[in-house]
């Protein structure tokens, strides 16, 4: 965030238990329009129990998560997709029998204003939605590179497709932020170029960008900022460069004898 503006997101004091063990204790963060945040940590260190709570799929026990100063927590998932958070996930979901311009759209429903009376009556606000949901999804397959498949069924899509796919999907509810749950697990490396590419188009947009990551030499060249967690907890915040020199991190993040993270740029 820059010139003094206002957070986007806003989390403050996040907490969730299950029974005896605090898997998010007292966490927070922010956000800004347009930033790129990189969220790591060792396994189990809350990372997707804190993207749970932030997309509205867990309530939390105690704490705070703000859009644009509204309170979200306690949201349903639907809701606070309404409001203009969207997610990714570690596995592609696509809707299976569908093509890919048909997986899109479903992701544009946030967006839709017309009741079931209006589609099946053909009022002609319905059809002036239908033919712009139509030309975004067209706009956003084209974004994402997956022109050429447009009318394909999704389950002719390389894996690597679907991770495009489903960053499509997302953005067809015109999110202000998406949070992306482990978006290189299983690309190759000119894969991953590509998506990194992506990612720096949204944020381009104007989109802000949360996302869970392990592999290093993806994220760290990507985000402009990184928040790592352990056990729960926030143990740093900064630019990728002093997340990587942090001893806290190297400490918990399956750092090695050099004093870096595994996996980061500095490695041979």
């Amino acid at each position: 965030m820059t010139g003094g503006a206002a957070p986007l997101l806003q989390v403050d004091g996040l907490t969730r238990r299950f029974g005896g063990l605090v898997a998010v204790d007292d966490l927070s963060f922010e956000l800004g329009a347009g930033e790129i945040l990189g969220l790591i940590g060792p396994n189990g260190a809350g990372k997707s129990t804190t993207f749970n709570l932030v997309a509205g799929a867990l309530a939390p026990n105690a704490g705070t998560i703000r859009l644009e100063g509204r309170d979200l927590a306690g949201l349903r998932p639907h809701r606070i997709a309404a409001r203009g958070i969207m997610r990714t996930f570690q596995h592609n979901m696509a809707f299976e029998g569908m093509t890919v311009s048909e997986n899109i759209l479903i992701g544009r429903h946030t967006r839709m204003r017309h009741g079931l009376f209006s589609v099946l009556a053909g009022t002609s606000g319905a059809r002036t939605a239908e033919t712009a949901a139509v030309a975004r999804a067209a706009e956003l397959i084209e974004f994402v590179g997956l022109g050429d498949w447009a009318d394909a069924d999704v389950g002719t899509l390389s894996f690597g497709q679907g991770r495009l796919l489903e960053t499509a999907r997302a953005l067809a509810g015109e999110p202000r932020i998406v949070l992306f749950d482990e978006p290189a697990a299983g690309l190759t490396p000119a894969e991953c170029d590509r998506l990194s590419d992506i990612i720096k188009g949204i944020a381009g947009r104007g989109i802000s960008v949360l996302l869970i990551e392990h592999d290093m030499r993806f994220l760290m060249p990507l985000a402009e900022r990184v928040v790592v967690l352990n056990f729960g907890a926030k143990i740093a915040d900064g630019a990728p460069a002093e997340i990587e020199r942090d001893p806290a991190v190297v400490a918990a993040y399956l750092g090695d004898p050099s004093g870096r993270i595994a996996g980061t740029a500095g490695d041979a």
